[in-house]
């Protein structure tokens, strides 16, 4: 017998050889998958873990009307939910990922195998599954290991958490869950952040050639970025669609016309400097940052604080987003124009001329001198530092140049640029609409709207003036224009800005050319503590020093203050507590903060009424202060406002009322020592009153905000102080004869 041949003994020896060897194979494939289940090789997500993913989670900033006016986060991530994902979006990530993803559970057998043979053939290709890449993007903490032993367990714990998300959830929260976790580039985690950053939209509202675009990202945030390479980025969109048009989503006409056309970007990058309402963002997050710390905001069920940057909190925000683009543009519109007419006014010559401290104060206020200074460095060695020019970036209305100074000239330079905030508020809600607290966050990050106090000016007179009609002075009350002197504080004696004296003026009169001696004659009838007790209770919470200088507006008082006061008028003698801020909620819409404004009386309806009369007049009256609304802006309908100039004209000052809306602009340098020198350039109808003309012809413009251009509304009662001066002069002269003929 042939050695060669097998006997039926050695043929059932190889057979039973075999299936120890498959019977092995499968008990030690069962085993290892088991100890891999079991965390023997680390740990596996649980259910609850599946249930809620460690992934960062940006805080949502929302607007009044529903748009996101910012994010904070480390991660800009937000989830959405599938019902709000755009059919586009999902067909393009099937046909390009994982074409048998309504049919596998998990792992995708039959196409594993096939990409086997098209590696093995040098063709490699992937052969994850949606669901596959969702469970590493979710849950691989180590990542990608050289090691072959490594990445086959990784692959095998890939395998077993893929099953268990198909066994846990439906098909449609598995893609909802992956286009909220994957990586768009530019710092966009999530498909609503993506859909915001690259093209100013919502999930909802994609294109399917936008969808393209994001979907090809995913094969290389980098390579196919629209934004760094356009061309790589058309060209993958290209294959996206070509996979779309393969696999019947689209049809062989959409499909030329979509690979032949250009998808347009609305760029919105995630930067803090950038985006609407950047100063108000920040306020708020120092804000939140409080509320969080101290208590405010309601913890976590396990008693711990919430994370601002990666809880995933909602924050619903009184600020309307186009009445904040009204507002920021028509800062960027005046005072592109004022800052040239300042620069003209100074050419030639430097405004710190008289005041030269104040180059060395900014010099030593700025963040290269406090770097220097921490380090250790000498004022000399400073000094020279800043003498040195280097490379930089300033800011211009034209746009950012680049350039080479030394940072001494750049502070010089910056020392020039006027600065400008306003707000915006409803005063019978409290509600602030638009917040603007300065020029540029990105060069100039101090807040004007709530942390910088400036001088007032006459804005501060009405405060006055309603005290005086509080106490039975009628708006047709006569006074002589001729200096009124304060005895008992040093006989203090204010001069007109003018220095003219003479004449006679209705009380009216006075508020609306904003005449100095009417309002210190009537300070000197009602008391200097009276006036600065109720400006107080009308919401002013500086320093109001009880002395007659006050009526000329010497005290220093926030935008957001005198907003709030001015809206008492508007409100029927109600002050409502300006706010911002209506509540929060976490993640899943659960309430942790809700505010409710405080209220309260300040005055009559009927001297609230009143004062708007009289406010009316600074508009309305010839030589009244605010008279440019009516010949220069176009306004007919009925508007209170009050404007106001400090001394050196270092600020200009406008309060502009109507009865839905109350708006306050500031306008000044952020160093009172640099200035126009005229009047006419440097008061407040010039430097404040065309930003809030500029804005309120924007609101007005728009039908959706439906703002009234009625008149004020009148008490329910009437009025019983006089407001027709001749029928007031009529009656007083009876009054007068009256009296006569009595003997009194």
């Amino acid at each position: 017998m042939n050695k060669t041949q097998l006997t039926a003994e050695d043929l059932k020896k190889y057979i039973r050889t075999f299936w120890y060897i498959i019977i092995g194979g499968i008990l030690f494939a069962a085993l290892f998958l088991t100890l891999i289940g079991l965390g023997a090789f680390g740990k596996l997500p649980s259910f609850v873990e599946l249930e809620n993913p460690k992934n960062s989670l940006a805080t949502e900033v929302r607007s009044a009307d529903g748009k996101v006016l910012g994010t904070y986060y480390r991660q800009n991530r937000s989830y959405t939910k599938y019902e709000e994902l755009s059919p586009n979006i999902i067909n393009a990530l099937i046909a390009t990922e994982d074409i048998r993803y309504y049919e596998h559970s998990g792992i995708d057998i039959k196409r594993t195998f096939t990409i086997i043979f098209y590696n093995l053939a040098g063709n490699r290709q992937g052969a994850s599954t949606i669901t596959q890449q969702l469970a590493l993007n979710l849950f691989s903490e180590e990542g990608r290991s050289r090691s072959t032993l490594k990445r086959g367990i990784q692959k095998l714990k890939e395998w077993i958490t893929a099953v268990k998300l198909e066994y846990n959830y439906t098909k449609e929260e598995i893609i909802t869950m992956y286009l909220n976790t994957v990586d768009f580039g530019n710092n966009s985690f999530g498909i609503k952040a993506a859909a915001r950053t690259y093209y100013n939209t919502t999930p909802d509202k994609l294109t399917i050639d936008q969808s393209a675009v994001l979907i090809g990202l995913l094969k290389g945030t980098t390579i196919f970025n629209p934004i760094r390479n356009p061309n790589r980025s058309t060209a993958r969109r290209n294959t996206v669609l070509y996979q779309m048009n393969k696999n019947k989503f689209i049809d062989d006409e959409t499909y030329e016309i979509l690979k032949n056309s250009t998808t347009e970007l609305d760029y919105q990058p995630t930067d803090h400097n950038e985006g609407l309402a950047p100063y108000f963002r920040e306020y708020l997050r120092i804000e939140i940052t409080k509320m969080l710390r101290d208590g405010t905001i309601k913890n976590k069920p396990d008693g711990t604080p919430y994370d601002l940057y990666r809880d995933g909190l909602r924050i619903y925000t009184t600020i309307h987003s186009d009445m904040q683009r009204y507002a920021e543009e028509a800062e960027k519109e005046h005072l592109a124009v004022l800052q040239k007419q300042f620069f003209d006014h100074w050419k030639g010559r430097v405004p710190w001329e008289k005041v030269p401290e104040v180059i060395g104060q900014g010099m030593r206020r700025s963040d290269r001198y406090l770097a220097l200074k921490n380090a250790g460095a000498s004022e000399d060695s400073i000094k020279r530092e800043f003498d040195k020019p280097i490379r930089m970036s300033v800011f211009s209305w034209k746009g950012d140049i680049d350039t080479v100074m030394s940072p001494l000239d750049s502070v010089k330079y910056y020392k020039m640029f006027l600065r400008s905030a306003m707000m915006s508020m409803e005063p019978q809600t409290g509600y602030i609409r638009a917040w603007v607290g300065g020029i540029n966050y990105k060069h100039f990050k101090y807040d004007q709207v709530k942390d910088g106090a400036r001088q007032v000016g006459s804005t501060f007179k009405p405060f006055v003036y309603t005290v005086a009609i509080d106490n039975g002075f009628s708006p047709c009350f006569q006074i002589e224009n001729r200096p009124v002197v304060f005895e008992d504080f040093n006989n203090y004696s204010p001069k007109n800005s003018d220095n003219k004296t003479g004449g006679v003026y209705t009380v009216r009169q006075g508020l609306a050319r904003s005449v100095n001696i009417i309002t210190a004659y009537l300070i000197k009838q009602v008391g200097p503590k009276s006036v600065a007790d109720l400006a107080k209770r009308m919401g002013l919470t500086g320093d109001i020093p009880a002395y007659p200088s006050i009526a000329l507006g010497v005290t220093d008082v926030t935008i957001y203050d005198m907003v709030g006061a001015y809206s008492v008028y508007a409100n029927k003698g109600i002050w409502t507590e300006p706010t911002y801020l209506i509540r929060i909620e976490d993640k899943n819409g659960n309430l942790l903060y809700n505010k409710v404004p405080r209220k309260r009386e300040v005055l009559s309806e009927q001297t609230a009424y009143v004062m708007l009369y009289m406010l009316e007049g600074t508009t309305t009256l010839q030589g009244g202060t605010g008279q440019r609304l009516r010949f220069r802006y176009g306004f007919t309908n009925p508007i209170a406002g009050k404007t106001g100039t400090t001394q050196n004209n270092s600020d200009g000052w406008f309060m502009g009322i109507t009865p839905q809306l109350v708006t306050g602009v500031w306008t000044g340098n952020e160093d009172r020592g640099v200035h126009f020198r005229s009047i006419n350039l440097g008061e407040g109808a010039n430097m404040a009153l065309p930003v809030w003309a500029l804005y309120m012809q924007k609101v007005y413009k728009d039908p959706k905000l439906n703002y009234s251009k009625g008149p004020f509304e009148a008490p329910i009662g009437g009025v019983n102080i006089e407001l027709n001066c001749d029928m007031y002069n009529q009656s007083r002269i009876k009054r007068d004869d009256r009296d006569d003929r009595l003997g009194f």
